[in-house]
């Protein structure tokens, strides 16, 4: 017999979104506030209902979904992101008519993201992974009449598509060499897989598509120009949940079911690990648009998790379990702020292309005195400067590399982490140390919520991370 209720956090988010479905039909765009309010009402119910069951263990529906530490964790990750964004909506679809159909959205593609955290299955993930990009596709390109918006719409969609291509063929050469699509299967038959032309070949296959997923370099090419595009709230979601969707897919697939593979995966991540890093780093430095650096900057954050992969200690594992939690925080409160600046930008002057440009941040810190102390948190976070929850993953993350031998990994790591110090601190400069002949303004409310509990995650995990350790500590027990 099924226990629903281990399932309950998915099915109040479902629930939930077609409620705002429903409710959109009868509400006039006035009215429609109130559909974001459900929405995060359902978000809270959701974290709430997996907090109180998490380490709970069990297997459902012919061992196609695994409920247990390390799915619960990633769900408290991606409900995390979808509360803050859906709060910080509130003002942003204000007044929209088509506010229900964004919270829909936003929904759906949390169930799909929810789901792969569950997958025990390849097909059941890669039916979940489509669900939230599907979602995620329509969201980028939200703001039907502007240009930017359209195009980072269609690039996601069809690198998005190239990705579930390559993806479902690497699935296909899994299946057609050990006759099964169950994690578990794959890995008591892999030596079906290590005899087979199609081992390496299936390998390749499914590096490129979680590459995609994830956005590692060379296959990056779709997210500066996306999450540059998208509206700043809908670029949170994919920065800060979207990726680490890909994140615990890869986890499940190359830990879970390739580890016979293990040494020909594992030099794959090493390398893609040092270019994103490199590569997200030394790009970043140059951009003068905010939304376009911190996609940069997200490329460079992607690799830093990526070394948990080529480490595989136990210790490393929970670092880069750690540090997709706190990557939450810190990208989703980074966009939120951003978001918060296009606001008031965009309604100074409406026509204006470039909301997110450098020089509107100027003398943020007189203007919006909330958003640029959040911002300033924030970009020091994913500097990793205590004590924040960045410093603490990294710190876990990085030391495990160095006790593990691999102390060139973490050389060039730290190394990057300083360089992105540079371009996080002129962020900062700018904020405080520029003059600007701006007012001023009135902060929205549902942006500086949003700010303040994204900065109080940050701080949190960073001062006292005990317990956000130990949690992902018992997530990390289950890939080992």
């Amino acid at each position: 017999m099924v226990d629903l209720m281990l399932l309950a956090p998915e099915i109040t988010i479902l629930v939930t979104g077609l409620i705002v479905l429903l409710a959109g039909l009868f509400l006039s765009a006035q009215s429609k506030k109130i559909v974001g309010y459900i929405a995060i009402l359902g978000c809270v119910v959701a974290m709430l209902l997996t907090i109180s069951s998490f380490g709970t263990t069990a297997v459902m529906f012919s061992n196609s979904l695994s409920i247990d530490a390390l799915s619960q964790f990633f769900k408290i990750v991606f409900l995390t992101v979808t509360t803050l964004v859906c709060i910080a909506s509130v003002k942003y679809t204000d007044g929209n008519d088509h506010a229900d159909e964004y919270y829909v959205l936003v929904l759906f593609a949390t169930i799909g993201m929810m789901m792969v955290a569950s997958a025990n299955d390849l097909m059941v993930l890669f039916v979940a992974f489509e669900l939230a990009s599907l979602a995620t596709y329509g969201l980028a390109g939200f703001e039907k009449k502007n240009p930017a918006s359209i195009e980072a719409s269609m690039k996601y969609f069809i690198i998005g598509s190239l990705s579930a291509a390559l993806l479902l063929l690497g699935i296909g050469y899994v299946y057609g060499a050990t006759g099964t699509t169950n994690i578990e299967g794959i890995a008591q038959n892999i030596d079906l897989l290590l005899n087979s032309p199609m081992g390496i070949l299936s390998l390749v296959l499914l590096i490129a598509g979680f590459g995609f997923k994830i956005a590692l370099v060379p296959f990056h090419m779709w997210a500066p120009d996306t999450y540059q595009g998208a509206p700043s709230l809908v670029s949170a979601l994919l920065a800060a949940g979207s990726k680490k969707m890909g994140i615990i897919a890869a986890f499940k697939v190359f830990i879970g079911a390739l580890i016979a593979l293990q040494a020909d995966w594992q030099i794959a991540f090493a390398i893609l690990a040092v270019l994103t890093m490199t590569y997200g780093n030394i790009v970043a430095l140059s951009q003068t648009s905010v939304k376009r650096m911190l996609a940069y900057s997200s490329l460079a954050q992607a690799g830093y998790i990526t070394m948990a992969f080529v480490v595989m200690t136990p210790m490393a594992l929970t670092g880069g379990i750690l540090y997709a939690l706190s990557h939450g925080f810190m990208k989703a409160g980074a966009f939120i702020a951003t978001a918060a600046v296009v606001y008031m930008v965009t309604s100074e002057n409406k026509d204006i292309l470039n909301a997110d440009h450098l020089d509107n941040f100027k003398g943020l810190g007189r203007r919006m005195p909330i958003t640029a102390l959040s911002m300033t948190v924030f970009v020091f976070a994913l500097s990793g400067i205590p004590p924040t929850a960045g410093y603490m993953s990294k710190f876990i993350l990085f030391s495990s590399t160095i006790q593990s031998g691999l102390v060139w990994l973490a050389v060039i790591a730290i190394l990057n982490s300083a360089l992105s110090l540079y371009y996080y601190a002129r962020v900062v400069r700018y904020m405080y140390a520029k003059p600007t002949d701006g007012d001023r303004v009135s902060e929205p409310l549902p942006y500086v919520i949003a700010l303040l509990l994204a900065v109080a995650g940050v701080l949190v995990i960073g001062i006292w991370p005990e317990p956000f350790v130990s949690m992902a500590m018992e997530a990390a027990s289950v890939l080992i």
